[in-house]
């Protein structure tokens, strides 16, 4: 009995240390998403706390007043991406008011998603201008304020998920972030942004964004070694192309080589060619239309069912980002300053909540 007992104990111990082994392992495989929902069903609605403040009134789709955040969730939406501006002159998008709309719609019970432009206004392909305060930095000075900054946000805001950069497609934070010119720097700065969240809250699932199809490969190659969770893209037709099969390649291609999800980051489409103010609008001519989806609210909705189509049928895909949702004309009907989005919008020109919503709830 008592060699039985031993010979018992001598197998528990060999097994326990065979789980021990401290030999390096494969990196685990991107795991698959169900076939049957997309995890992330989000919105940007960055603009929505200086449109609300003007008493903008929504209605949903029973042309019914209803609360915005309140048609939102009801439609489907589960995820709010908002943008963070360093220093912002008129202080909308600042960290201020981020923490405290974040603050609500936790309360209603969304995932926050944010976006980091570490600039004082847009940050894009053409666009990453250093804010103010941190140009006269030296270029370790610089690498640790992006630390700092980034792990207070992390810190306090605690989202779901962060994107160090915008639209990263030539670096940010320039000179000393340009990819081109300087692409260590850049590497060095981003991985100082991915740190920060690493160590001040793990749980955030931090996206890396490229804007477009074109070059998409070149840059996520040059990426590789950050430890950064999620590919987002932004699709746009007028810019993009207007080819959804080759969007569809680009994500099965790009999930593949890199061992990443992918996120579509930031898509939209129109319901209407018209304007609701006299502020010139981005998107305006047939010629910036996808043939067979044509400017009408049912169009909208066709575009959208189909960008979740391609989303479902990849085993990588987790969700998207539908950009400007909240940007109706709400600063006048005349305003020259007001919405160059309104007829991109999920609410039409009576700010009434378009079916396009509804693809939110196609699961």
């Amino acid at each position: 009995m008592k060699k039985l007992f031993f010979l018992s104990i001598l197998l528990v111990f060999i097994a326990a240390c065979s789980k021990d082994d401290d030999t390096p392992k494969s990196p685990e495989p991107t795991p698959p998403v169900s076939e049957d929902e997309l995890p992330v069903r989000a919105v940007d609605i960055s603009a929505f706390p200086e449109i609300n403040a003007a008493g903008t009134i929504f209605y949903n789709a029973a042309g019914q007043k209803e609360d915005f955040l309140d048609i939102l969730k009801a439609s489907g939406v589960n995820t709010v991406r908002l943008r963070l501006w360093v220093d912002p002159a008129q202080g909308h998008s600042g960290f201020e008011e981020v923490k405290l709309f974040s603050q609500t719609l936790r309360n209603k019970g969304f995932a926050l998603w944010l976006t980091l432009h570490y600039s004082n206004s847009w940050a894009d392909p053409g666009n990453q201008t250093k804010p103010e305060a941190w140009k006269d930095l030296s270029f370790d000075a610089l690498k640790k304020q992006v630390h700092d900054y980034t792990a207070m946000i992390s810190e306090e805001i605690k989202p779901e998920y962060i994107q160090i950069g915008n639209e990263i497609n030539s670096g940010f934070l320039f000179p000393e972030g340009n990819i081109s010119k300087h692409p260590n720097q850049f590497l060095e700065l981003l991985a100082a942004g991915v740190t920060a969240v690493r160590e001040t809250n793990p749980d955030s699932k931090i996206i890396v964004h490229f804007a477009g199809l074109d070059n998409a490969d070149w840059f996520f190659g040059q990426v590789a070694g950050i430890d950064y969770n999620i590919i987002g893209l932004s699709y746009y037709p007028i810019w993009h192309g207007k080819d959804l099969d080759l969007l569809e390649n680009s994500i099965n291609s790009l999930a593949s080589k890199y061992n990443r999800q992918v996120v579509i980051a930031e898509t939209a489409y129109p319901f209407t060619l018209d304007y609701n103010d006299w502020t010139n609008n981005i998107v305006g001519l047939n010629e910036h239309l996808i043939p067979g989806y044509p400017a009408s609210a049912q169009g909208q909705k066709e575009f959208l069912e189909t960008i979740v189509q391609i989303l479902k049928e990849s085993d990588a895909a987790i969700g998207f980002s539908y950009w400007g949702a909240e940007l109706v004309a709400w600063n006048g009907a005349e305003s020259t300053q007001g919405s160059p989005w309104e007829n991109q919008a999920l609410f039409d020109f009576k700010n009434k909540a378009l079916p396009a919503l509804e693809v939110f709830n196609l699961q």
